[in-house]
């Protein structure tokens, strides 16, 4: 049997990580390339993914605990929920900015989100897998 609750500790532990490293790559490029346009970009993705990424392990360890023979159904449903959220945080960027500030978000909140994405597939195929 599988320690869900370190797992799911491990699971936010590397998600930060790879928040972290993002970020400080981002910053780099944006101090190497001058593009202070992508300090809030990189700010607004760090919010979400953080968020995502530690309700996405809390909901993980619960079902993980109560009702292991559901957690098929469970990946599937976090991966529609994460990009229906993501869906839903770009549009409300895209409300609350001009367009000229689109295309940067776009591009730094991708970047979080498929590297995110990737990270939360490895880890659970691993675990699922034994």
């Amino acid at each position: 049997m599988m320690n869900v609750g370190k797992l799911c500790h491990r699971y936010i532990r590397q998600s930060t990580f790879f928040i972290i490293g993002l970020s400080l790559l981002g910053l780099l490029v944006m101090q190497l390339s001058m593009l202070d346009e992508i300090l809030y970009p990189i700010l607004y993705s760090v919010i979400f993914s953080f968020v995502v990424e530690v309700v996405d392990a809390l909901i993980w360890r619960r079902v993980a605990l109560r009702a292991p023979e559901s957690l098929p159904t469970f990946f599937i449903g976090v991966s529609g929920f994460r990009m229906l959220a993501a869906l839903a945080f770009m549009f409300i960027y895209y409300l609350a900015t001009d367009s000229d500030n689109m295309l940067a978000f776009l591009l730094v909140f991708m970047i979080y989100y498929f590297v995110l994405m990737t990270h939360h597939t490895i880890f659970f195929r691993k675990v699922m897998r034994g």
